[in-house]
Parts: C-alpha cells; structure tokens; sequence
C-alpha cells in the first residue's frame, strides 16, 4: 500500500463525524447549531448527555488510536505514521464530508498519543481525569495533560520526534480552538 493512501485513509477516518451524527440521531439537531457550535464530544456532553459525550469521546479517541494502529500495520516508516495521525486529526477539525467544518481534535489527538506514548499517557491518565472530574471542565483536564507530556516523555526517555509530534499535534487542537471561539466571542461582544 503507497504511503499516500495510508495518509488519506487517515484523512478519511478522522473525518468520519461522530458528534454530528449523534446529533441527529438523538436530537435530529446539528451538534454545530447548538451549544458552543462544535461538533466534537464536550459540547455533546454538554447539549444531548453524558453518555453520549463519553460514547462519542471514546469513538474520536478509537479514530486516532485506529489511523495509527493501520499505519503500523501496513508497515509504514515513522514519519508515514504520524503524518497519518496529523490527517485524522485534521480530518476530524475540516472533515470533508461537512464542509470542512467538524471538531477541535482533543479525543482523536489522545487517541493517537495512547498509541504514540502509552506508558506517558497511562501515567497522566489518573491526575487528569481528577482534575476532569473537580472542575467539570475539558479545558484545563487537557491543558494539564498536553503540559505534563512532554515533561513525563522526557523523563521515560521518549524519542525526541515522539515528544516534539506530542507537543505539535495538542498545538494543532489549541490553534483550532483559538479559531473556532474567537468568531464566537466577537459576534457576542
């Protein structure tokens, strides 16, 4: 299989929208006209349920985990792989079958990650969801989580393209945040 396919392959998986489609199964509401307008699985949390926020966190999460999975699996070299996990996670933020308007790509990058650097991963995964759980927020559970990888990386001895890819790749989900909201707060204001 040519390295460009294992890429679109990528592309296309993390562009399958899952908080959407959940949307309009349970609602027959766009997830992206409610709520903060993202179609990712806090604002599903948020707007149709628990349930459905953690099911749909943990089908991002399987979307990232599962592009790399495929890559190692067709045997392609390093770089292939994590320029296929970089096209989930922009599949799942400009997803073609939505225009190009989908997520942020917090749950697809942890799935990647966990596959990337599980023992790190695995480490913060505690701290993390204490801190999900006392403030009942995504953002600063992932703020920690995306400062202490690399931390956590370089003490365990993680290659250094590894730390550089897990510091890029949460970049990416904080850029598209950035992008996202700032429209938002400016028609509010």
């Amino acid at each position: 299989m040519p390295p460009w396919l294992v890429i679109l392959i990528g592309y296309l998986l993390g562009s399958i929208p899952t908080a959407y489609l959940t949307g309009r199964i349970l609602k027959g509401r766009d997830i992206r006209q409610i709520g903060d307008e993202n179609a990712g699985a806090a604002n599903v949390y948020r707007e149709l349920g628990p349930r459905a926020g953690i099911t749909v966190g943990i089908i991002d999460a399987a979307k990232g985990a599962g592009v790399i999975l495929i890559a190692q699996a067709a045997d392609m070299s390093q770089i292939v792989v994590l320029f296929t996990g970089l096209a989930a996670v922009i599949g799942h933020n400009w997803p073609v079958f939505l225009g190009f308007r989908g997520g942020r790509g917090v749950s697809t990058t942890i799935g990647i990650l966990l596959v990337l650097v599980t023992l790190p991963m695995l480490i913060l995964a505690v701290p993390t969801l204490l801190i999900l759980i006392i403030k009942r927020n995504v953002t600063p559970a992932m703020a920690f989580l995306f400062i202490a990888l690399p931390l956590v990386d370089w003490w365990l001895k993680v290659p250094g393209v590894l730390v550089v890819y897990g510091i890029a790749l949460p970049a990416l989900t904080g850029i598209t945040t950035y992008l996202r909201t700032r429209p938002k707060a400016i028609r509010e204001a």
